[in-house]
């Protein structure tokens, strides 16, 4: 299964109107001080948001199966990008009224969050540069699937951490 984000420029800001999966939009911008507007999420931002918000939906639906009420659910995650390796720090708080095991579980659970299995197996980058109305060369498994950003000449970049 594959996930796809695109992002494209508002002309004239640092401002960028996501499309994920086809039916969702969030725009990004970059605080004042970088030259941006601040009138949404830094796309940096969005990484622990995505994690934090992962963490609750995976104990909510858990805790769903099992029929346990977890009262209010807050997911704090804390990502600091400039240590090396980036790091994440999560609390979790949990208002209902659960048992120690109940927790023990949990936690097992929230570390299982799909979002953080995939950070921990490692990614892969496969970048393309395009100019717009070129051939594709060489073809990449995007240029395959048909191109996101419209025709265009693509150099394939391939890294993984």
């Amino acid at each position: 299964m594959s996930l796809t984000a695109i992002a494209r420029s508002v002309p004239g800001t640092l401002q960028q109107e996501v499309l994920i999966a086809g039916r969702h939009r969030v725009r990004t911008d970059e605080p004042e001080r970088l030259g941006g507007n601040d009138s949404g999420p830094a796309p940096h931002e969005l990484f622990p948001a995505a994690l934090a918000s992962c963490i609750a939906t995976t104990l909510a639906l858990y805790a769903r199966t099992k029929d346990w009420d977890l009262g209010d659910v807050c997911v704090a995650v804390d990502y600091d990008n400039e240590s090396v390796p980036r790091a994440f720090d999560i609390a979790i708080e949990l208002g209902g009224d659960l048992t120690d095991e109940q927790l023990a579980r949990l936690e097992k659970v929230a570390a299982a969050c799909p979002l953080r299995r995939s950070i921990e197996a490692g990614i892969e980058f496969t970048e393309t540069i395009a100019r717009p109305g070129r051939a594709p060369h060489p073809p990449t498994r995007r240029d395959r699937h048909g191109s996101r950003c419209g025709n265009a000449h693509r150099t394939a970049v391939r890294r993984s951490v």
